[in-house]
């Protein structure tokens, strides 16, 4: 157990963080899994463009690795552009 105030507020407040960092991940996941089942050009294309700022958005915020992010970005963007 912690002994002093500020590690109390530590885990407190890494709890919060760790949830947060959770959310926004999988939430991220969501997003890639709708575009990959997507049929639809137009509708992909509009997609791309909000889960390339949510990955570029987890990279920044180091949750995620920025070549990771790269890495997706780049096969989503080879995906949509293959599109019919």
């Amino acid at each position: 157990m912690a002994n002093h105030k500020s590690a109390l507020k530590r885990i407190r407040s890494d709890r919060a963080k760790r949830l947060r960092n959770r959310y926004q991940k999988k939430t991220t996941r969501t997003f890639i899994k709708k575009l990959q089942h997507t049929t639809d050009k137009t509708e992909a294309q509009e997609l791309l463009k909000q889960v390339s700022g949510m990955l570029d958005k987890l990279a920044k915020r180091n949750i995620i690795h920025k070549n990771n992010a790269a890495n997706k970005k780049s096969k989503l963007t080879k995906f949509v552009n293959g599109l019919a």
